[in-house]
C-alpha cells in the first residue's frame, strides 16, 4: 500500500493505492489548517483502511509549486514517515497531479495552483499520444492579466480558478476555456498512481535531499536556482 499526501495549497488530499486501484481517497478545503489537520487525518485514513504505517510500501508527496507553509508541512510529514519506517519517497509536481486527471483536449492545458498575493502558479502542458499531458516548460508565477497575455489560443485552464479569474479567462479570447469544477479538483488518487508507477520502476527520491519546489520565497520574491 502506498500513501499519497498533498498539502500544496488550501486543498488537501490523501489517498491509499494498493498497486491495482485507489483504496481510499479524501480531499477537503483546509482553510490553512494543514499543520493541525494533516497528521490526525492520516491516522483516520489508515485506520479506516485497516492498516498501519508499517504496512506501507511507499509515500508519495506533492512538492509544489504551491503554498510555502503547505508544502513545508506536507513534505515534513512525508519525510518523517519515510525515514521512520524506511519507506521510499516520491516527490511529484503539484501541476502534474492536476494534469493527470484531465483527458485529451484540442489545445494546450494551462494548469493552475494558487500562489497567494493575488497570483497563481501556472504551467503549460501539451498532449502526447502515449504519455498524456506533458510539461511544455517550467512553471512560473503570474498575475492573471500577465498570464492571459502570454498564453496562445486554443487553451484550456484547469485548477484553482475562482469566479473572478474564470470571468477574466472567458473575456480574454474565444479560444480560452475553463474546465468544469469537477475537473478542477486536484485529486490525491492521481498522485498515488504516479508515485506507484515510480515505485514499480524503482525511481525513489532521496528522502533527506528532497525539497519543495518554491517559485518564490515567503515575501513573494522570485527564487533563483
Amino acid at each position: 500500500m502506498l500513501l499519497a499526501i498533498d498539502t500544496a495549497t488550501r486543498w488537501l488530499g490523501l489517498a491509499l493505492h494498493d498497486g491495482q486501484t485507489v483504496m481510499a481517497e479524501l480531499g477537503w478545503q483546509s482553510m490553512n489548517t494543514q499543520t493541525v489537520a494533516l497528521t490526525p487525518t492520516i491516522a483516520i485514513v489508515l485506520q479506516r483502511a485497516g492498516i498501519s504505517p508499517s504496512d506501507l510500501k511507499g509515500i508519495g508527496v506533492a512538492i509544489g509549486p504551491g503554498s510555502y507553509t503547505g508544502l513545508r508541512v506536507g513534505l515534513g510529514v512525508a519525510k518523517g514517515l519515510s525515514l521512520a519506517h524506511r519507506l521510499p519517497l516520491f516527490g511529484v509536481s503539484t501541476l502534474d497531479i492536476l494534469a493527470a486527471g484531465i483527458g485529451q483536449e484540442e489545445g494546450d492545458l494551462i494548469a493552475i495552483a494558487e500562489a497567494g498575493r493575488s497570483r497563481v502558479c501556472a504551467g503549460r502542458y501539451r498532449w502526447h499520444k502515449r504519455r498524456g499531458w506533458q510539461p511544455g516548460g517550467a512553471p512560473d508565477i503570474y498575475a492573471w492579466e500577465d498570464l492571459l497575455a502570454v498564453v496562445e489560443a486554443p487553451a484550456f485552464f484547469a485548477g484553482e480558478i475562482d469566479a473572478d479569474a474564470a470571468r477574466l479567462i472567458r473575456q480574454a479570447g474565444k479560444g480560452f476555456q475553463v474546465m468544469p469544477a469537477s475537473v478542477n479538483v486536484r485529486r490525491a488518487g492521481y498522485l498515488a498512481q504516479i508515485a506507484w508507477n515510480r515505485l514499480r520502476r524503482g525511481q525513489a527520491d532521496d528522502a533527506a535531499a528532497l525539497s519543495p519546489l518554491y517559485l518564490r520565497d515567503p515575501a513573494g520574491k522570485p527564487i533563483t536556482p
